[in-house]
């Protein structure tokens, strides 16, 4: 039974005791089960203020004192933190193996590995005479490239950001080519205004749609002409052309011979519906018709599959771009050991990679960037 300070009957609640330090805070915890009535929660949570030396958790507190307690490290809290924003199932498997610990383990498999080339390093450094610097075993730079090797593997993969924007495919072409009207059919929805004007789509409309759990996001564009006499059109074109060489994927909409150079594209045929438009597009990777709905789930099908060899595996972790970097760090003092004679220089490089492999679980780290991260989660959490 919860009662206040004056006795008074708050609730009939179960209460929980969880011992530290195996909590998932590494502090004693104590949980209330009440019932869900937002009067019952109101009374309850009125009556603990009034507790000496109690108050609400700030955004993201219980997963900080995590891991200022070692339950956590920062790469897990990283992946906990895109868990709670996860919109898709491909979302959702990367940020789980990152919270449970993917990315943790196999850092510190790396880390050992450094740890153990760096003790090499040390005992050819105090068995050598003072002006005769023993050389390293013939193997040590075979197992420093193997490394080198395997980080850079990592490097290469998909990023996370990747997976969290979504495949970005801009729908582009001339004005009047029916791009307004396959970007609703592809998003589902009549977020495009369609109008059979010149010049109708002024500006670039952005939907985010998971297709079979994949997240895209799609992109309609002004219609691309080299001439107009509207400035709020020239605009939209201008911006139009800066979104063409960001994308992961143009959906090319205009005559054959006309593309835009520089990007991934695919030639479409979007309005097979009209006799004289399909013909004039005999080679184009997908005629369809976003008005009758013909080819249209094609068109998705293929998306999905192209998508999936930019996007990262279900299931595998993605590194974020402060991950990205500090790898990229570790990998670059491989390099610059593995290029060393001096035992000297290339143990001072294993030293630089070891800092940049405990800056990926927050064994280095500063307040402000804490701050940025823990603030992202809900209140409590």
């Amino acid at each position: 039974m919860l009662r206040d300070t004056a006795g008074q009957v708050l609730d009939q609640a179960l209460m929980l005791w969880f011992p530290g330090p195996n909590t998932a805070t590494g502090e004693d915890l104590a949980e209330l089960h009440c019932h869900g009535g937002r009067a019952v929660i109101a009374a309850v949570e009125t009556a603990l203020a009034e507790l000496p030396g109690l108050r609400k958790a700030e955004p993201g507190e219980f997963t900080r004192r995590a891991f200022a307690h070692g339950r956590i490290d920062l790469a897990q809290a990283e992946g906990l933190a895109d868990l709670l924003s996860a919109e898709t199932d491909m979302q959702r498997m990367a940020a789980l193996s990152m919270a449970g610990g993917q990315v943790s383990r196999q850092i510190e498999g790396w880390r050992q590995e450094v740890l153990r080339l760096s003790a090499v390093v040390e005992a050819a450094l105090d068995f050598s005479d003072e002006d005769d610097v023993g050389a390293l075993p013939g193997d040590f730079y075979l197992h420093l490239a193997a490394l080198e090797g395997d980080i850079s593997a990592w490097l290469e993969r998909p990023r996370a950001e990747r997976l969290k924007d979504g495949f970005t495919v801009v729908i582009a072409g001339p004005p009047n080519a029916g791009k307004s009207t396959l970007f609703n059919a592809l998003v589902e929805s009549e977020a495009a205004i369609t109008a059979p004007v010149a010049g109708t789509t002024r500006d670039v409309l952005s939907w985010s749609v998971a297709i079979q759990g994949m997240p895209f996001r799609f992109l309609d564009t002004a219609g691309l002409r080299e001439e107009t006499e509207d400035r709020i059109e020239a605009i939209g074109i201008e911006r139009a052309r800066g979104e063409l060489a960001r994308a992961d994927l143009v959906l090319w909409l205009g005559a054959q011979g006309e593309e835009p150079q520089g990007v991934t594209l695919w030639d479409i045929a979007a309005q097979i519906d009209r006799p004289a438009y399909d013909a004039a597009k005999p080679e184009a990777r997908h005629r369809v018709s976003a008005m009758t709905g013909q080819g249209i789930d094609a068109l998705r099908h293929d998306l999905v599959s192209h998508a999936r060899q930019a996007l990262p595996r279900p299931g595998d972790a993605a590194l974020n771009q402060r991950q990205h970097q500090a790898l990229a760090a570790v990998a670059a003092a491989l390099v610059a050991a593995g290029r060393n004679g001096d035992p000297l220089l290339v143990g001072e490089e294993l030293r630089l990679a070891r800092v940049a492999l405990d800056a990926v679980l927050g064994r280095t780290t500063t307040e402000d960037m804490l701050d940025t991260l823990f603030g992202r989660f809900c209140i409590g959490k």
